[in-house]
């Protein structure tokens, strides 16, 4: 039911923003960033439980957490380049954004180069020589 108070915050923010945006555009659009603040910081709770889970999961399969940790950050940089270069399309700056996208794709191949080497290396000593 958590995702009802999401929508529900979403939805009178939108009504609130609608409603001062020709008068104040600049407060509407600091209430728009307040509320995917909020937002992002309701799930944080979440996102720790989540990532908790995941390792004790990796604990208990004998997964290297270094492998894991890498991926989670892979994720987060996913998830925060979205939501960065949302507010930023939301202040109309198309071209900001797209480079705030291209940067978290570099990040993630950066931090995603390591993991395929080692894949490659593990099919490789899979295959009969």
């Amino acid at each position: 039911m958590e995702i009802i108070q999401v929508v529900g915050l979403g939805l009178i923010a939108t009504v609130l923003i609608l409603v001062v945006k020709d008068q104040k555009p600049l407060f509407a659009f600091l209430l728009a960033v307040a509320t995917s603040v909020m937002i992002f910081l309701f799930l944080i709770g979440k996102i720790g439980d989540v990532i908790r889970m995941l390792e004790d999961l990796a604990e208990n399969s004998g997964v290297q957490m270094i492998y894991l940790k890498t991926v989670l950050k892979i994720i987060g940089i996913a998830y925060i380049a979205e939501m960065g270069a949302q507010i930023v399309r939301d202040a109309g700056q198309e071209s900001i954004a797209s480079k705030i996208e291209l940067a978290g794709k570099v990040l993630i191949l950066v931090l995603a180069v390591p993991i395929i080497g080692i894949i490659i290396e593990t099919v490789l000593k899979l295959l009969p020589a």
